[in-house]
């Protein structure tokens, strides 16, 4: 999204580079049936738990590998735009929020469009300005491609799922300083909805970060909350 404001620091550069070496590795594996396989990674988490962060991280130790990333936020593919949210949510009493929100079709089209090098316009939301812009995107010069947002690993076809095992009750500091929308009643209803959702995807992933952010295969147990 244009204008998000991201707070990187040494832990979200340390899992960064747990979860590139594995990336390297399954890469290098895909390749050698594959050459030239297009790699996609997942990154899910509540709101404030590092999505972003983590997946900027990434994508610049990648680029220093010589490899060329792209980074979608599954924010820019709500089908309700972003001036419309706040009562289209409270009209029907919160029951939207969660996985519906989402066009997922236009998700899965783009990361089509990424594995076979298409020239496309893709959605990107304007922070500032609040409005869904078209970005011209030519994936044909993209060697991998990161998808971060809340329910992100739910996507189809992905190669590498990342789980950031943080509440938003522990991030409430994040909430106040990156908050895209009002800290009222309304954004923690909000949270508490998505906050359900979001662990429910928690068994889909193949790594995950905890809250240190360590990063565990998904063979070790963490306690959820």
């Amino acid at each position: 999204m244009l204008g998000d404001v991201l707070l990187i620091n040494d832990q979200h550069k340390s899992a960064a580079k747990s979860i590139m070496e594995r990336v390297l590795v399954d890469r290098r594996e895909l390749e050698k049936s594959s050459p030239g396989y297009k790699f996609v990674v997942a990154i899910s988490g509540e709101s404030g738990a590092g999505k972003s962060e983590l997946a900027h991280s990434l994508a610049l130790l990648l680029k220093g590998c010589n490899i060329r990333v792209k980074i979608l936020h599954t924010d820019n593919y709500y089908r309700v735009p972003p001036l419309e949210r706040r009562e289209h949510r409270i009209s029907n009493e919160y029951k939207s929020v969660g996985f519906g929100e989402y066009d997922w079709n236009l998700l899965h089209d783009n990361i089509d469009d990424f594995r076979k090098d298409k020239q496309v316009f893709i959605p990107c939301i304007d922070i500032i300005t609040e409005e869904v812009d078209q970005l011209f995107t030519d994936f044909s010069k993209i060697q991998l491609l990161i998808i971060d947002g809340l329910y992100a690993i739910r996507t189809d076809d992905i190669d590498l799922r990342v789980f950031i095992d943080l509440t938003y009750h522990k991030t409430k500091i994040n909430q106040m300083l990156r908050c895209k929308e009002p800290a009222d009643g309304y954004r923690w209803e909000v949270l508490e909805r998505e906050h359900h959702h979001v662990r429910s995807l928690k068994p889909l992933a193949d790594l995950h970060v905890d809250c240190n952010f360590d990063v565990f295969e998904s063979c070790v147990d963490i306690e959820d909350e």
